[in-house]
């Protein structure tokens, strides 16, 4: 199960990422909120592609979940938030920092109607987001607080860190500057290990496009990276995923490898009065369970997505990140999954990862300008001078 990564391009990286990503959230969505046993009682076995609703034709007024449409191959906020950041790239043209986001993703959010797989309707993206990610229309265009700081008092979750993969591949090969540019983009949105959250999986998703990347060295960057809270979960969950290679054998032990450091509970549904609260000691759950099952998959798509659907809880944002590094490291994404998902959600999933590829090429073009511009100048100062 290893990835033919050394040969893969820039465009196949970016692409794997991108359509795996999506592709894992659609099939996380449906069994989202609920433990490895529901899922398992539902379903009468094991998860192993695209299933329908939890409540079936009911899905519209059964709660917790109405009105939204999780199954049949649906994706959710988590690849509508990705694909919005990508047009900001598009707009912008070079990296991004919070003031980008007040100024280019929250008024997508706010004014433009698109297509709502789970809504099956045309609607404003903000309609369908979780209130973690309305916080941005009501803190940046409503309150008018400073980018930089208006994800401080936002519930503390994953959140910022599940759409934050394009900085990965716009930073393909320097994990140390898609940590960088996601925690200066995320502070928009998110604070504390929800923010640190989203550097690390960017970093990650940089580090699996590196020609030559294994799950073991995404992991090393992300714990050469990673602060406090965060790098501890990492660090454990990893431990114990590296002693597996199965995702039916490493479901509780995964749990209970992450459970210290995440701050929802046991019970998904009904979280504790310290949930989703600033800590430098904990973790949000869904970036170390995503790079445990990349790691007990050996880099393997589908191995690694059908552990993360199958954990539960919040699956569709595991499998989000889950697929993100294992399409990033070559991984094929199961073409029967794609095209489905892509068919089943009225979205051209390969058409944002094009638009990336192009935009990120000029971004490094630009890179390199800047680079050789400073090194001109600092040797001028006195420096060593570089060689060509």
């Amino acid at each position: 199960m290893t990835p033919k990564n050394q040969e893969s391009s820039l465009e196949e990286r970016i692409a794997g990422a991108l359509v795996g990503a999506a592709v894992g959230d659609a099939l996380g969505g449906p069994v989202e909120g609920y433990s490895p046993d529901q899922i398992l009682e539902r379903h009468a076995g094991r998860v192993h592609g695209i299933v329908g609703p939890w409540n079936g034709d009911d899905w519209r007024t059964a709660r917790p979940i109405a009105p939204y449409h999780k199954g049949d191959g649906h994706v959710t906020d988590d690849t509508l938030m990705t694909h919005a950041l990508i047009r900001v790239y598009e707009r912008v043209g070079d990296h991004l920092d919070a003031y980008a986001i007040a100024g280019h993703l929250v008024p997508d959010l706010m004014t433009t109607p698109r297509w709502i797989p789970e809504l099956e309707a045309e609607a404003l993206p903000l309609h369908r987001l979780f209130l973690a990610e309305k916080w941005l229309v009501t803190r940046l265009h409503y309150g008018h607080v400073d980018p930089r700081e208006a994800g401080v008092g936002n519930i503390v979750n994953c959140g910022a860190a599940m759409y934050m993969a394009p900085v990965g591949l716009v930073n393909a090969a320097n994990p140390a500057a898609a940590y960088a540019e996601a925690l200066d983009v995320a502070g928009a949105h998110q604070s504390s290990y929800g923010r640190e959250a989203a550097g690390v999986f960017a970093a990650a998703v940089a580090a699996a496009s590196t020609p030559g990347a294994t799950p073991d060295s995404v992991v090393a960057a992300c714990l050469s990276l990673a602060k406090d809270g965060t790098r501890t979960a990492v660090e454990k969950v990893c431990e114990v995923a590296s002693r597996y290679t199965d995702f039916e054998s490493v479901l509780r032990p995964l749990r209970a490898a992450v459970s210290p450091y995440d701050t929802v509970g046991d019970d998904y549904r009904a979280p504790s009065l310290g949930a989703r609260r600033p800590s430098r000691l904990h973790a949000i759950e869904e970036l170390p369970v995503a790079l445990g099952m990349v790691l007990v998959a050996g880099g393997d798509f589908r191995h690694a997505v059908l552990g993360a659907v199958n954990y539960g809880r919040d699956c569709d944002s595991i499998a989000t990140m889950a697929g993100a590094v294992a399409g990033a490291l070559g991984s094929p994404v199961p073409e029967e999954w794609s095209k489905q998902v892509a068919e089943a959600s009225r979205l051209d999933l390969w058409e944002p990862a094009r638009t990336l590829t192009t935009v990120t090429r000029q971004i490094f073009e630009q890179d390199m300008r800047r680079r050789r511009a400073h090194e001109s100048a600092f040797t001028a100062l006195g420096g060593p001078r570089c060689s060509d």
